[in-house]
């Protein structure tokens, strides 16, 4: 897939490198050594649709160091559009810190001597936004991380009003990462005014519980009314979900994790890549509706077998084998 290939799903946030401790189970200060790889929740979303067909872009912004140039060239090997893709002459690329449980979860560790507001990400511009990545874009996935400062506000506010005009609608993934925010506290009225303008959200449980009091996709629903689907994931909990009229779990499956880094990326890509072709059965049908759900379980599952965000991304040919060989294989 040619990454100059119109766009059905935008994705909007942060490109970064995730410095993974190479020793699993130790303390930040403990740690004797790290591992970079390519992350950050939109453009793992972005590679992931790719992976399983679906022609996605990115919108975001680089520093023009060597971090900048090896994540550009990580967003054009997978296939992914960078029209909207912006670099930044001073501030850096972000690097992120990581380190890991002894059963692979993960936990955000800092930015090392740099400052969160210090880089690139931070100074996405509104008024560099191609229009034309607007054209074809069925759906404009959204992080909240860009939220947290004033420049790359302004251009969720800017996307938000070409999605508006085009017809593109909304998918937030909550992605509440604190040590990103220079003020957490901004961030409930923030993230709360971003959800009234979407169509889809996304989020772990312990994010709906820390936002809205509630782990149950319908009082969340009822509490913004606008959206259609809200998907709650739980980890090796499974997920819950409200599509529509339809609402259920699904069970986790159980692999041996790796490293837990974009796997709720992953499924929310893979929970796109069904609902691109067919979002009015999804939303009427409860059986597609647990299919997709099942599916994006699926995708989500294969990526933790493998180190970092992007690179265990699975195909849908491996996920579809995968539920094959779970006994449950999608319907045609």
């Amino acid at each position: 897939m040619s990454s100059a290939e119109s766009p059905q799903i935008l994705c909007l946030g942060e490109i970064l490198f995730d410095d993974l401790a190479d020793q699993p189970g130790l303390p930040l200060e403990a740690v004797q050594s790290w591992s970079a790889y390519p992350g950050g929740a939109p453009a793992n979303v972005a590679c992931g649709l790719v992976k399983l067909g679906i022609a996605a872009g990115f919108i975001g912004c680089v520093g023009e160091d060597s971090a900048g140039e090896a994540l550009t060239q990580v967003l054009i090997e997978a296939g992914v559009n960078i029209q909207g893709l912006q670099r930044h002459p001073q501030a850096p690329t972000r690097r992120v810190y990581v380190t890991r449980s002894l059963e692979g979860e993960r936990s955000f560790a800092g930015f090392g001597a740099v400052a969160t507001t210090a880089f690139a990400d931070t100074r996405l511009r509104g008024d560099g936004i191609p229009t034309a990545c607007f054209t074809s874009a069925e759906y404009l996935v959204l992080g909240t991380i860009p939220l947290a400062y004033p420049q790359s506000r302004g251009a969720v506010e800017q996307a938000l009003s070409l999605a508006k005009v085009q017809g593109t609608k909304i998918v937030v993934d909550l992605n509440w990462r604190p040590v990103f925010w220079p003020d957490p506290a901004a961030a409930i009225p923030l993230i709360n005014a971003l959800l009234s303008k979407a169509d889809f959200l996304k989020c772990a449980d312990e994010e709906a519980q820390t936002f809205f009091n509630t782990q149950e996709p319908s009082s969340i629903q009822r509490r913004f009314p606008n959206l259609r689907g809200v998907l709650l994931t739980a980890g090796e909990r499974g997920c819950r979900y409200l599509l529509g009229d339809a609402s259920g779990e699904v069970p986790a499956f159980s692999v041996s994790v790796a490293d837990t880094t974009g796997a709720g990326d992953a499924f929310l890509a893979g929970f796109l890549s069904r609902m691109i072709p067919d979002e009015a059965g999804l939303l009427t049908d409860p059986q597609t509706a647990r299919e997709a759900v099942r599916y994006a379980s699926a995708v989500g599952a294969l990526t933790t077998l493998g180190l970092g965000a992007i690179a265990p991304q699975p195909c849908s040919r491996e996920a579809e084998r995968f539920l094959r060989l779970s006994g449950g294989a999608l319907t045609p």
